[in-house]
């Protein structure tokens, strides 16, 4: 069982600018619309987990539903998912631990974390496992971070590093958590 973030964020750690828009993910050309991974990354995956905000601004693309794993919308004030999204998320709500307990028990054991403050809660929680960044050559100034802050330090192990389009650095990390035997 394994939580993964796979997200994209600035140079200054940032995923959103100032006004909560993504077009600078679109600053480097990718004239042969490579998938940087994705693909292999999603053939891994058995669901995702979101928040409301990212929810909100996936369905906000005038594109089709992008998904076609099982979505979670993770959030305390959302009531219900509009109608049109019915057949393609669910809401969960509830502390972090439980969430993913019942997200395993129901048979979903390699959740993606998608979302600004979903993934800053997931680490908060000591929740996520594989964390794999994007850095996009660009200086936002400001905007959504990645991480917040931690009661704990978290430790990683530097799995690895690719460069695509000769601009973007991919790396994957593996958090280490250390046993204690008595």
């Amino acid at each position: 069982m394994s939580n993964s973030v796979y997200i994209a964020t600035s140079l200054d750690g940032y995923i959103a600018d100032k006004d909560g828009g993504l077009d600078w993910l679109h600053s480097i050309p990718n004239p042969d619309n490579l998938d940087l991974g994705w693909a292999d990354f999603m053939a891994g995956i058995d669901a995702l987990i979101m928040g409301r905000n990212t929810f909100e601004t996936v369905c906000g693309f005038d594109v089709p539903w992008p998904y076609s794993k099982p979505v979670f919308v993770l959030s305390n004030t959302l009531t219900a998912i509009p109608d049109e999204y019915a057949d393609k998320a669910e809401l969960i709500s509830g502390p972090l631990p439980r969430v993913v307990e019942t997200l395993n028990g129901r048979g979903y054991s390699n959740l993606y974390v998608d979302g600004g403050k979903t993934v800053q809660s997931f680490l908060e929680a000591d929740l996520v496992d594989d964390l794999i960044v994007t850095q996009i050559p660009i200086l936002l100034g400001g905007g959504t971070p990645l991480y917040g802050t931690l009661a704990e330090p978290l430790a990683f192990e530097h799995i690895s590093t690719q460069v695509h389009l000769d601009a973007l650095v991919q790396t994957h990390y593996r958090r280490t958590r250390i046993v204690i035997r008595d």
